[in-house]
């Protein structure tokens, strides 16, 4: 089932929604973002301090790519990645109870492990966002591998589909029957760069994703996903 940007569950602008945009920082004055509301960083040792700067480009791109879908929900930047895009399972599920304890509305994870000893731990930290109404969206899986936390329970998991256009979004399901969104994997462009030479990934992916469901939730004025579209979403 495809899903467009003007269709009527995504008509809106993501007003009033809170997303923490789990990743490797933010460059304010990059011309693609507009500014964010606040955030944490999480240090390598589980610490928290206030240095949101981005070294490495990557939540930066994925900031702006939400930010186009979705320009006026508010964003909160959750720092897990300093001069690499790796962490440990533990600061990822740290940082989604961060986001469900201050009252964040959907965390783009564009990112995960592939390491399955680490399901448990994120487990338990969707189990914190499901307790907070907090939507996870995530890699599900990508070039044949399974990825947490987007491929668990209660996540909203996402694959790439390159023939999707940027203003639509495939509801499916999986080999194993569970429902994941596929959506294009390239990001914000910019102008006079062709496509192809762009960066682009299941990061992006995500973020387009992110940036959906922040407008369908953006229309209901209480920041909540609208019932129909929430029982697509739901893993059974």
């Amino acid at each position: 089932m495809k899903f467009f940007l003007d269709d009527p569950p995504f008509a809106g602008t993501g007003a009033g929604v809170r997303i923490a945009v789990i990743d490797s920082g933010i460059n304010p004055d990059n011309p693609h973002v507009t500014g964010f509301a606040g955030g944490v960083a999480i240090a390598d040792d589980g610490s928290e301090h206030d240095d949101l700067s981005d070294r490495l480009g990557h939540g930066t791109a994925v900031a702006a790519a939400i930010q186009e879908k979705a320009p006026a929900a508010e964003l909160y930047i959750v720092r897990v990645f300093t001069t690499t895009l790796t962490t440990r399972a533990a600061n990822i599920a740290h940082a989604i109870e961060w986001a469900a304890e201050h009252g964040m509305n959907v965390a783009n994870l564009s990112l995960g492990t592939t390491k399955p000893e680490s399901a448990d731990v994120l487990a338990a930290a969707l189990e914190s966002a499901r307790a907070a109404h907090l939507r996870v969206v995530s890699v599900c899986s990508h070039k044949g591998a399974r990825w947490w936390p987007g491929s668990l329970p209660g996540a909203i998991g996402v694959v790439v589909d390159e023939a999707c256009a940027r203003d639509e979004i495939r509801l499916d399901r999986d080999l194993e029957g569970n429902r994941i969104v596929a959506a294009s994997p390239l990001p914000r462009p910019i102008p006079g760069v062709p496509p192809e030479r762009n960066i682009s990934g299941i990061s992006f992916a995500v973020g387009n994703v992110s940036g959906f469901m922040a407008r369908a939730m953006g229309r209901t004025g209480d920041a909540d996903m609208p019932p129909g579209l929430a029982d697509l979403l739901a893993s059974e």
